[in-house]
């Protein structure tokens, strides 16, 4: 079958189509799915140089989600540790979450991890609270496009930033309240402005660095930042009198620890995910489709900010 291999560790360079790759052969508890498209997320950029939360072994098949046909024909959308960029993939039965009428396999692939994600971030980590103020940084991507309309829907105040005109435009345009240019040196006083003068009370941030740290400032006495990724791939450090201070929270997610309760917190809130956008309350913004040939080109536009939306590999092409 056609896949993406990863022989050495590296950039996007490293991502090389094989034609010869061997068909996986699923366990008992999996099935056998002929992939219509994988999903491409920034997790995956790590995955090529081995630096996500849990480590790889070569050689690699990168990709943690796919949508397509089980043996049975039916349409699933399905989360894998790894294998997901491939023509073929074996996906945990628990895992796989049948495709209803109404949503494409594309829109189910935005919902599978960053839909997910944004529904995981305001509900389990942030605890969101109707009135409260919701800052989304990257508010143009896959996760932030979803999670300015969630907050939204769940009653915050929601202020979006982004790095171009462009894309703060859109935030706007799917319902944000204000919209931030990331970029500004003054990020806390932008917020705080952007708020009407008052801090704000929850921030959704996958930067790190800079943006990390300007967002903590720009806190209200009990918000609470909730972090999910390093993209600037810049560390942080947090003082302990600092949140004490400042009766300030800073949570770490990740949606691999909701495997363990795959019913409660994969299931339940992905088929509230699948009803809102099949009932045409929850848009998602579908990205560019990469031949999976061009894997590389994917990761490129992923990590110079030059994509919006959810964007996929197309097997076949």
């Amino acid at each position: 079958m056609r896949a993406i291999r990863i022989s050495q560790w590296g950039g996007p360079e490293v991502l090389e189509l094989v034609e010869d790759a061997p068909l996986p052969e699923p366990g008992p508890d999996e099935h056998l799915v002929r992939v219509s498209r994988a999903g491409v997320n920034f997790a995956d950029t790590h995955a090529a140089d081995n630096t996500y939360l849990a480590p790889y072994e070569l050689p690699l098949i990168p990709g943690g989600e796919v949508a397509g046909k089980d043996e049975d024909g039916r349409r699933v959308a399905g989360l894998v540790a790894s294998g997901g960029y491939a023509e073929y993939a074996a996906v945990p039965r628990a895992a796989a979450f049948p495709i209803p009428f109404g949503v494409s396999d594309g829109q189910a692939l935005a919902l599978l991890i960053q839909g997910l994600t944004a529904w995981h971030l305001y509900r389990t980590s942030a605890h969101l609270r109707e009135g409260e103020t919701a800052v989304v940084h990257a508010a143009a991507g896959g996760v932030g496009t979803l999670a300015v309309q969630l907050g939204k829907a769940f009653g915050a105040r929601v202020i979006a930033t982004a790095s171009t005109e462009e894309k703060r435009q859109l935030a706007l345009e799917l319902g944000a309240d204000a919209a931030v240019d990331v970029t500004r040196e003054d990020l806390t006083d932008a917020l705080i402005a952007a708020n009407d003068g008052k801090r704000v009370d929850i921030v959704l941030e996958m930067a790190g660095g800079r943006v990390f740290d300007a967002s903590l400032r720009a806190l209200a006495p009990f918000g609470r930042l909730v972090t999910y990724g390093m993209a600037s791939r810049e560390p942080n450090r947090i003082a302990a009198g600092n949140l004490m201070r400042h009766s300030s929270a800073v949570i770490g997610f990740w949606l691999a620890h909701c495997f363990t309760r795959p019913r409660e917190m994969l299931a339940e809130p992905l088929q509230e995910l699948f009803d809102r956008v099949a009932g045409g309350t929850l848009r998602v913004v579908e990205g560019t489709v990469y031949p999976l040939s061009e894997a590389h080109r994917a990761h490129e536009d992923l990590q110079a900010r030059r994509t919006t939306g959810k964007l996929l590999l197309d097997p076949a092409s």
